[in-house]
């Protein structure tokens, strides 16, 4: 097939042809995205001026569906979830009636968002809450860590929390199901001294529950650990029919590390050694397991020997 071949001249008109249409279509886009656009957003309900002695229950999804007036590149970016992210309800008047409605309080919500930027409706545009009388519990606080430590470092002791219990206040049937309250992770990495530092505890998801107070104070011992090793009678469980039972070795060597503060306390009663005659019984084993069932806290088993030992059986 053959080439159209132009002329200098013929080319110099097609490139304007084609600038001047690019550059009409990009004037009508910027002007049709100027105007103005009415469109729906989902979005989340967060609460402001909570009730102070009424414990309450939302009896619809937290979530609602905003019609919002705006200029078309608001919707492109609404499009691309960058706004709004949620919508913030006043709960005072739910001092006199169990209901709100967007409707009373569109000029207060509006002045949230952009001046570009309008909400139209809501919907729903009620919303109804069960009152409870506010009750109080107190629970304990649980740590939620992601520790690392330098080599021959380690926790050494227990970690302290106060306050160790925090007081919840909300409805009875949700506090009926809270039995601990989880702090944020605390993150710490390359560990060789003991810490001593704050950390909040997290929000409540419910917006009728309130928690006091909002953070708690942590220490955790951190010392260096050393090797030490101890040689332990081997007990055996499960002998109901009391057999004369001869283990050969009658006794365990374990190597564990334990903190330089503890290694002059460390006693053969702090561990326990034990085989299972069930293991014999229901599976005929020729040799029984080795298993420590009881250790000094805070001390790390590294080696047992031997992990397993012969057995005689006297009937």
């Amino acid at each position: 097939m053959a080439l159209i071949k132009l002329t200098a001249v013929e080319r110099r008109k097609l490139s304007i042809f084609f600038t001047c249409t690019i550059l009409a279509v990009l004037a009508w886009l910027f002007f049709s995205l100027s105007n103005k656009y009415e469109y729906e957003v989902k979005t989340v309900v967060n609460f402001k001026n909570l009730p102070v002695n009424k414990a309450f229950n939302p009896l619809q999804s937290d979530t609602v569906l905003l019609t919002v007036q705006g200029t078309g590149w608001q919707l492109l970016f609404t499009r691309l979830r960058i706004y709004p992210r949620d919508v913030k309800v006043d709960l005072k008047t739910l001092e006199k009636r169990n209901y709100v409605t967007f409707t009373d309080q569109m000029r207060t919500i509006n002045n949230y968002y952009s001046s570009e930027q309008k909400i139209i409706s809501v919907n729903p545009d009620t919303l109804y809450f069960d009152f409870t009388t506010r009750r109080v519990k107190k629970v304990p606080v649980k740590l939620v860590t992601k520790l690392s430590f330098v080599k021959q470092f380690g926790q050494s002791a227990d970690i302290e929390i106060k306050p160790s219990f925090i007081t919840v206040t909300g409805p009875l049937e949700k506090l009926a199901t809270i039995k601990v309250w989880e702090t944020d992770t605390f993150k710490r990495e390359n560990i060789s001294n003991t810490i001593t530092d704050k950390i909040s505890l997290k929000s409540s998801e419910a917006p009728n529950i309130t928690i006091y107070p909002p953070l708690t104070e942590l220490k955790i011992p951190v010392e260096e650990f050393t090797e030490a090793e101890l040689s332990i009678p081997i007990k055996v469980i499960n002998n109901q029919q009391y057999y004369n039972i001869k283990l050969i070795p009658e006794r365990v060597k374990i190597t564990f590390m334990v903190s330089l503060s503890d290694y002059a306390k460390v006693k053969e009663d702090d561990y326990e050694a034990i085989v299972d005659l069930d293991i014999w019984k229901n599976d005929a084993a020729k040799m029984l397991p080795v298993q420590i069932v009881k250790k000094r806290p805070f001390t790390r088993i590294r080696k047992i020997e031997p992990l397993q030992v012969n057995f005689m059986i006297k009937k």
